[in-house]
């Protein structure tokens, strides 16, 4: 039997997001309904409408699962804005009535970007008797639960099955904003990857002039970019030899380029998204993330497989992949003092950051699995039958 063939009997699984921008966030889930679809078992998904030309929705469907558009009376250029909020109150109701015209799930998985937003989702299914499972991939200290929301969110973890984090750090934060623990009934879940497991450490070419890349979501509240412009604006960092490549598109584009021209800052440059991960790393030789809140981002554990240099902040999952000074770079905290004593750790070991890199990529292996959605899908599985 193949590894995308299922014994019986047939599960049925309906994903649900809860996030209207497509992102890391939804890598996870996404490729694990997929996993499960081609295993044969019934797979429908349910998002916001403008997820449907994703790549990895196309692969969904190719693998026989089924999408529906939670909203599908709302248009394209209402995804943003008044009526986007609005759909966001109606979405405990729109899922209820979605859900009522299909077959009754034996899990329903509902991905969240914060570690509260989706609670009033939670809550529907379990009024609703559905036994479900949260996927949280982000939590941060400066956003807590407000105490109108708390009495909820605890009841929305108490009741699932299962309850995921993309790293140990975001599970730990969740149980200490929730006054309570969340485990045995939780656990860390790796995120996938959009770059090869097995591809040869190459190294881009040298020339007087170091490349690092800043790659995500140009949204400054996460991903701290702001902060990086700021550093790199300082006398000493004008003075030396090195690039970096904001990498990424977001809300915030225009603003963050009008502060990197204000600066002067003749070695910044804003590439926009791109899908070719690999196209990023073959020309440069590090990665930075000045992040204030992340999860475990994608882009740092697609580095260090690559071999390239990560120099990040100390929040979320970061320093649990990260062993500051021998695979990489932690600064202490998301300030531009300690964004720039890393820096200034990484630049004086210029020289050894191919060896650093080679390190990083071995010592990763050893973290992740090599196929985080699959391995994730199997634990789906089990949920079903407990």
């Amino acid at each position: 039997m193949s590894r995308h063939q299922s014994p019986l009997p047939r599960r049925r699984f309906v994903f649900v997001s809860h996030n209207a921008v497509w992102g890391g966030s939804e890598e996870l889930w996404s490729a694990a309904a997929a996993d499960l679809a081609g295993r044969g078992h019934a797979v429908v998904a349910v998002t916001f409408p403008s997820f449907h030309d994703a790549q990895p929705i196309k692969r969904l469907k190719a693998a026989g699962g089924r999408v529906h558009a939670l909203y599908g009376w709302l248009p394209a250029r209402g995804q943003s804005g008044p009526l986007r909020s609005l759909a966001g109150r109606l979405q405990p109701v729109l899922l209820r009535l979605r859900l009522a015209t299909l077959p009754r799930p034996d899990l329903v998985i509902i991905s969240q970007g914060s570690n509260f937003g989706a609670h009033p989702l939670a809550q529907m299914c379990a009024a609703a008797g559905l036994p479900y499972a949260l996927i949280t991939q982000k939590a941060q200290e400066a956003v807590c639960v407000p105490d109108a929301m708390l009495g909820s969110v605890r009841r929305a973890y108490a009741g699932a099955r299962w309850s995921y984090f993309v790293s140990a750090h975001n599970l730990r934060l969740t149980e200490e904003q929730l006054g309570r623990s969340l485990r045995p009934r939780a656990s860390v879940v790796r995120n996938p990857f959009l770059t090869s497991w097995d591809a040869p450490l190459t190294w881009p070419e040298e020339s007087e002039v170091f490349r690092l890349a800043c790659v995500g979501r140009l949204f400054p509240f996460d991903k701290g970019q702001d902060l990086l412009l700021r550093v790199l604006a300082t006398v000493k960092w004008r003075a030396r030899p090195l690039s970096v490549t904001l990498s990424g598109e977001g809300p915030y584009r225009q603003g963050l380029e009008a502060m990197a021209r204000h600066l002067g800052l003749t070695r910044v440059r804003f590439a926009g998204f791109t899908a070719d991960v690999d196209a990023v790393w073959d020309s440069h030789h590090g990665l930075v993330l000045p992040s204030r809140g992340e999860g475990l981002p994608l882009v740092l554990v697609e580095a260090m497989l690559r071999g390239r240099v990560p120099i990040v902040t100390d929040v979320a999952g970061n320093a649990e992949v990260v062993t500051d000074n021998e695979t990489g770079f932690v600064a202490a905290a998301a300030t531009e003092g300690a964004i720039d004593e890393a820096l200034e750790r990484a630049w004086a070991r210029r020289a050894e950051w191919r060896m650093i890199g080679q390190t990083a990529a071995a010592a990763i292996r050893s973290l992740v699995p090599q196929d985080p959605a699959a391995v994730f899908a199997e634990d789906l599985l089990r949920h079903t039958d407990s």
